[in-house]
């Protein structure tokens, strides 16, 4: 890379390298640093020469990760910046950008760059057929940055509104209460048997893909490698697909 005062935001994808895209595969292999949290840069390890520093970043130092990705390439290196699915969603580009809007950055200096890539819902959705074929949204069932009581809020409009709704960090082992809170919501406006898949490590060797339904739904069977996708009131499970039409239609 040419450029030595650049940051390259590179999303690596859902776990399978096949899936990473042919221009972030190259901006990785063209940049002097890359960094990133230790899982995803064992993920890209094969693509990387000798020549290449790697920096390895703890999980949960995201803003301190930020701000050693932007002092290396304002020193004059050239920087990539590693996270999984598509960085800009629920994963690093938000926090250079919030770290760079502190500092007053003038666009420029350094350089930044951001390669897309294919997102677990993504991913999951091409696993499971059609399940994205009308509206939807993700939602994050983390409350470390962002209040209950905004995801709440959150989970309830979209329930209102009838989308399909992806929810990404939905339940860890000290968040071990949200995702049935969210069921509970949703069920105020959704029927029983609305389809519902479990999706762990999607590409990945140890890949689960579970279908069942909202009534049904264990979210003790749910840890936070798993996006869980619900579909909406016209949504429905084909063999061992799902699907949602892309209009409204009569199911009777």
């Amino acid at each position: 890379m040419t450029n030595k005062n650049i940051l390259v935001l590179v999303s690596i994808g859902p776990g399978d390298l096949t899936m990473m895209t042919p221009t972030a595969q190259v901006a990785l292999q063209s940049v002097d640093v890359v960094i990133g949290y230790a899982v995803y840069l064992d993920q890209v390890r094969p693509l990387l020469n000798e020549s290449q520093e790697v920096v390895v970043s703890q999980l949960g130092s995201e803003v301190d990760r930020a701000e050693q990705a932007i002092a290396l390439a304002r020193a004059g290196r050239s920087v990539a910046m590693v996270s999984s699915g598509d960085i800009g969603i629920y994963a690093m580009a938000a926090p250079i950008f919030d770290v760079l809007r502190a500092q007053e950055w003038d666009g420029e200096s350094p350089e930044v760059i951001v390669y897309p890539g294919v997102s677990a819902i993504q991913a999951t959705a091409a696993k499971l057929g059609a399940p994205l074929g009308h509206d939807f949204c993700t939602i994050s069932l983390s409350d470390l940055l962002t209040p209950w009581e905004v995801i709440e809020r959150r989970v309830q409009a979209a329930a209102w509104g009838d989308f399909v709704i992806g929810f990404y960090n939905p339940r860890s082992k000290q968040r071990d209460w949200q995702l049935a809170k969210a069921q509970e919501l949703l069920r105020e406006h959704r029927s029983d048997d609305t389809p519902v898949a479990i999706a762990r490590n999607v590409s990945r060797p140890d890949e689960q893909i579970t279908l069942t339904t909202l009534g049904a739904l264990d979210p003790t069977q749910v840890d936070m490698f798993t996006l869980v996708l619900v579909g909406n009131s016209q949504s429905y499970v084909l063999g061992d697909r799902m699907a949602t039409p892309r209009g409204y239609m009569d199911k009777n």
